[in-house]
């Protein structure tokens, strides 16, 4: 049953039962890894102990999803979800604007274990349709997408993979759980690189799989051979949090705009790439389902020099990764697109003076100040 309480109140409460010896308010660690087994046997690689199943139970709600697993990176997730729902002879569709880590595995992994695979322009859902062959098992999405943010129509392709019997995994690692839930647009499968909003403050990494319980216990049975499971100490920092979730992304959100509209309008910007702004061609595919904002991410062009401009910023800092409370930017291709050749690349559209903005929480005109001086 989908929880009616709001999101700013599910991020504090759900799976922060307390301690139930003393009557703490918040949830003890428990960092044992051996537990008596009388009544039930708890391990951490069988994704069981009670950090673990406290930090799932609050996604879970914040996804409007019935269950999930708690995993040790982002890729531990998607990959361990990926082949635990595939095996060799299947087929999977990826749309071809995705994550650097995430295009880099199909590409090196896939073939290797039998399994073949497709990668189509998101832009037309259709195109999902047209790849479909009787081999096809699953497709498996991403938006916004890093580092573009293009929009893919959720609903449409969770609706092509209704028809034909498929199931559908998106890495939501962008939008948050705040700001879009695709279990309500159709979505089988959800993942989160954790490392990013999750966990929020650039001091953790993990990674999330929610979805129903029964695909979930597939994926936990494949999970529990894999060993990507995730310590009782940084499933307790990850719940902690959690708590703060929306606060973090509504102020990111705000933030973000503010940005994108500032840089559309400075004569040293070329393209800016944002689903807040109305010229982006997703931007109505987005109002419809990022239902509590566009997210803190956005991609721009510089028209000079990026080495220079990034040598010259002194409050947003050069660094991969994202999400954090904290301003960063990064060139995808030194950083999350590095591994694709400089031809997969300008396929993509990702250009080497693209420059990715992980907006964070400090006050917005101090953040624009900064990109005033550098540029």
């Amino acid at each position: 049953m989908k929880n009616t309480q709001s999101k700013r109140t599910i991020s504090v409460h759900a799976g922060s039962a307390g301690d139930p010896q003393y009557g703490g308010i918040v949830n003890p660690i428990y960092p044992a890894s051996a537990y008596n087994y009388d009544t039930e046997v708890l391990y951490p690689r069988y994704y069981n102990t009670p950090n673990q199943k406290a930090t799932v139970e609050k996604i879970s709600a914040l996804e409007n999803a019935e269950d999930g697993l708690m995993f040790s990176s982002g890729m531990a997730a998607i990959m361990t979800s990926m082949f635990a729902l595939l095996k060799a002879g299947d087929h999977i569709i990826f749309q071809n604007d995705l994550y650097g880590g995430t295009h880099h595995a199909a590409l090196t992994e896939l073939n290797r274990y039998g399994i073949e695979y497709d990668m189509v322009d998101a832009a037309d859902p259709a195109n999902f349709e047209q790849a479909i062959r009787k081999e096809t098992k699953l497709i498996y999405i991403e938006t916004p997408s890093n580092p573009l943010l293009k929009i893919t129509d959720i609903a449409a392709v969770a609706k092509i993979a209704k028809k034909h019997k498929l199931i559908t995994m998106i890495d939501n690692t962008f939008a948050s759980p705040v700001n879009q839930n695709p279990i309500d647009l159709g979505i089988d499968v959800v993942t989160h690189s954790g490392t990013k909003y999750i966990g929020g403050h650039s001091d953790l990494v993990c990674g999330v799989m929610v979805s129903s319980k029964k695909l979930t216990a597939k994926i936990k049975a494949s999970a529990q051979h894999f060993g990507g499971s995730l310590d009782a100490n940084t499933s307790y920092m990850v719940e902690r949090s959690l708590k703060t979730i929306v606060l973090r992304v509504q102020q990111q959100n705000k933030n973000a705009m503010v940005l994108a509209r500032f840089l559309e309008n400075e004569p040293a910007i070329g393209k800016v790439n944002y689903p807040g702004l109305k010229n982006h061609p997703g931007h109505s595919i987005a109002k419809k389902q990022m239902k509590g904002g566009f997210g803190g991410m956005l991609s721009f062009e510089l028209k000079g020099n990026p080495d220079a401009f990034l040598k010259r910023l002194k409050l947003i800092k050069k660094a991969v990764s994202l999400g954090g409370v904290e301003t960063t930017i990064s060139s995808p291709m030194e950083t999350s697109h590095a591994k694709l050749t400089p031809a997969e690349r300008a396929t993509l559209g990702i250009s080497d003076k693209l420059l990715r903005l992980s907006v964070g929480i400090e006050e917005a005109e101090d953040l624009m100040r900064d990109i005033r001086q550098a540029l």
